[in-house]
């Protein structure tokens, strides 16, 4: 092998590994990546149902009876996170007598 391909072959396997370090860098991006519509935080359908400890059914069947707004945007369900805290909020009850 002459010098300029063990060179060039050198460059490639430097530029190989730079790319899978950058595919890895926007991997976590991607995983950490919270949409937001007009500055408000959106949740997934996911994420919510995980902080309720409720099924995804639920989700479904709020959203059909009109107890949670949400935007349905390419195939995925997502709610604001203000609409979320508002309707907890509204249908908080202290049950020691306080508010």
């Amino acid at each position: 092998m002459n010098h300029d391909t063990h060179t060039n072959t050198h460059r490639v396997k430097r530029a190989i590994a730079a790319f899978s370090k950058m595919s890895a860098i926007l991997d976590k991006v991607k995983e950490n990546y919270k949409p937001t519509l007009n500055g408000e935080k959106l949740i997934t359908d996911k994420e919510l149902a995980d902080f309720l400890k409720i099924n995804k059914r639920s989700l479904v069947e709020y959203r059909k009876n009109g107890i949670l707004p949400y935007y349905h945007i390419g195939g995925r369900i997502l709610y604001k996170e203000s609409d979320v805290e508002r309707i907890m909020q509204e249908n908080f009850y202290d049950v020691f007598g306080k508010e």
